[in-house]
């Protein structure tokens, strides 16, 4: 399934949901969407929302499911955007399409554990490195305790959606983003959403970042961008930098914020570079 959000006869940005989510992540200021003159495409990964799984996936499959949208809309060319669990599938989406791509961002998204080695969960909140180590142990481990994490998630967001982070120690600018009401009835719509199926898409997401990727960051030809934070404890900056060494000639964006960074003003200056490209 997928939704659009903006100009809809702007220029066309697919933008590629976190580990979990599913179409309905976006940002909640739909007039200042609007006023970038982009039109925004979410969809549901496998598994999430009213998308099948795809179960043994890696993190390149998801360029078919783009193809298929993109191909029903009638898009030959348009730019793609991904953050945290997005980032590695927008760079699939890139290094595999590039074709049909004008330009990339990769924001605050994982690096290959294969890349890192010991160090992918160095800086991670105790409460990420638990959830890879369930990965690590396999599917059925796995599985059962994500099923736990969603109904604690649940049972969280239904009630006040800012604190579905309380058990992390993230830094401040990520609290100030949490307690925004925008943000907390998005978060109240995504969070019902992106398991109404199962948690697979989760569980999948999380095998598929420790597994081989199946293509190579360093193929990317298209215009590329890299944004991290330097107080991100959900996708440490090693990530961002690794990525950022590795795709050729990828600018990079840092800042001193956490894992949400700036929303608003990141959505339009990220929407800004994207749509810039001719396409």
């Amino acid at each position: 399934m997928f939704a659009e959000w903006g100009d809809l006869d702007g220029k066309p940005v697919f933008a590629l949901h976190g580990t979990p989510g599913c179409r309905l992540d976006r940002h909640p200021n739909e007039d200042l969407v609007r006023s970038t003159g982009a039109r925004v495409i979410t969809h549901d990964r496998a598994g999430y929302g009213g998308s099948d799984r795809h179960g043994g996936r890696a993190v390149a499959d998801c360029v078919g499911d783009v193809v298929a949208v993109a191909d029903a809309l009638g898009l030959d060319r348009f730019a793609v955007t991904g953050g945290s669990g997005g980032g590695p599938h927008a760079l699939a989406v890139a290094a595999l399409l590039g074709d049909r791509v004008t330009r990339v961002i990769c924001n605050v998204g994982v690096a290959p554990y294969e890349a890192l080695g010991d160090d992918w969960l160095a800086g991670m909140d105790p409460e990420n490195v638990k959830e890879f180590g369930w990965a690590l142990e396999g599917e059925d481990r796995l599985a059962r305790e994500l099923e736990h994490e969603d109904e604690k998630l649940r049972e969280t967001a239904s009630v006040d959606p800012s604190a579905i982070f309380e058990q992390f120690d993230l830094p401040p600018s990520d609290k100030e983003v949490l307690a925004r009401e925008d943000f907390a009835q998005i978060l109240r719509e995504s969070i019902v959403e992106q398991t109404r199926n199962g948690v697979w898409g989760w569980v999948d997401d999380d095998i598929a970042f420790t597994q081989p990727w199946g293509f190579d960051p360093a193929t990317i030809t298209v215009p590329a961008q890299v944004w991290y934070g330097t107080s991100d404890v959900l996708v440490p900056p090693a990530h961002g930098e690794w990525i950022a060494r590795t795709v050729p000639g990828a600018v990079v964006r840092l800042n001193a914020l956490g894992h949400l960074g700036d929303p608003d003003a990141d959505l339009v200056e990220s929407l800004a570079w994207l749509t810039a490209a001719a396409g």
